[in-house]
């Protein structure tokens, strides 16, 4: 039986460590959206159905929301997902690669960037700054959801619940009561709507403090994520050797 704290932590099977890891990036996700609504002309970065909605009411003309900041995050998170997903094509047997680690390196680094940014201009930036980094979160978030789908977590993309929401309430006794992932789906919903309200906080200190928060956030999910990795691919190789 493992006896120390990091013989506990390497005997944690890979599944349950990639949904924990996702789940923290969920509630970073909640901030980035909060900060990017509230505090940027109304623009969900991680969110893309609510910007889709965003645009099509704006469209309709006299709603005064905005069109040129949910389209540029549309296309901001998608090309932010396309990288991601051209750097992950490689096969590997290993879930977790160096290449998932540099990508969630470089999502905390546009948050720390964004953070700073802000600072610099202060709480109220011209639109030209609020369409840029709102931009800019979005690609850093699609990045983000392409990690999570290559990870594969059921039920947690890291960027939206309405599926999650959906399969919770299909498998609930009321829908067709199948038992297993309430717990990971209601950790999914609680955490992105606590992001969001971390996030809204964070703007009653200063509007970079919630990128800089979700920074912290993301930069952890990656080292642990690598060391977690390391530590199996040292394991596998052990066993080649052995074998061998």
């Amino acid at each position: 039986m493992p006896s120390t704290a990091r013989e506990r932590w390497r005997a944690v099977p890979a599944s349950r460590m990639h949904l924990w890891l996702m789940l923290v990036l969920t509630f970073t996700t909640g901030i980035n959206d909060a900060v990017g609504y509230l505090g940027l002309d109304r623009v969900f970065t991680g969110n893309m159905t609510g910007n889709v909605v965003i645009l099509g009411m704006a469209l309709a003309g006299g709603t005064g929301l905005p069109v040129l900041g949910p389209v540029l995050a549309l296309l901001g998170f998608m090309a932010g997902a396309a990288l991601a997903g051209r750097l992950l094509a490689v096969e590997s047997d290993d879930p977790w690669r160096p290449r998932t680690t540099g990508l969630l390196a470089s999502v905390a680094a546009v948050m720390f960037a964004l953070a700073a940014a802000v600072t610099v201009v202060g709480d109220q930036p011209r639109p030209s700054v609020m369409v840029t980094t709102t931009t800019l979160a979005a690609a850093a978030m699609g990045a983000q959801a392409a990690v999570a789908r290559q990870l594969g977590v059921r039920d947690v993309t890291t960027v939206v619940v309405t599926s999650t929401i959906t399969g919770l309430a299909a498998d609930s006794r009321l829908g067709a009561g199948r038992s297993g992932g309430t717990a990971r789906r209601v950790l999914a919903i609680g955490l992105i709507l606590l992001g969001a309200t971390a996030g809204a906080a964070s703007l009653r200190l200063h509007l970079g403090v919630g990128f800089a928060l979700a920074g912290v956030l993301i930069a952890a999910v990656a080292v642990a994520g690598e060391r977690y990795a390391r530590h199996g691919r040292a394991a596998r190789a052990a066993r080649a050797a052995a074998s061998g």
